[in-house]
């Protein structure tokens, strides 16, 4: 059984989308991140080196929402394959991404995806 790090409601104002206004227009989308790894040592040892930075964990994802894509799932993926590239120690990553007002017709309070992967 893993521990986890959350990061949630995390709001970037990116350029996202399929359409010409998404991308000339941009708006804000909401991250929720959920990294997956043993804590254990962590916690029993306070060190910092033993677990993920969240600051540093927020600050990758803010890089990834910052370059234009056209789909969500293509961020998610950009993100995850990251964060595991940075961190040995993860194990498992989610990553949802919502877009509130997508061209879309229709009442609702978001759309969008969430990428789940392993090591």
């Amino acid at each position: 059984m893993m521990d986890n790090i959350f990061l949630n409601g995390m709001k970037f104002y990116s350029y996202h989308g399929v359409f010409q206004e998404e991308n000339k227009l941009g708006q804000i989308f909401i991250v929720d991140a959920v990294l997956s790894l043993d804590l254990k040592e962590a916690g029993s040892t306070d060190d910092l080196e033993a677990t993920i930075n969240y600051g540093e964990v927020y600050d990758l994802i803010d890089q990834g929402m910052k370059e234009p894509s056209k789909l969500l799932e293509h961020v998610a993926e950009r993100i995850s394959t990251v964060l595991f590239s940075k961190y040995h120690r993860l194990e498992e990553v989610k990553i949802k991404i919502t877009k509130q007002n997508p061209p879309i017709a229709g009442h609702y309070d978001g759309v969008g995806i969430e990428i789940h992967r392993v090591r």
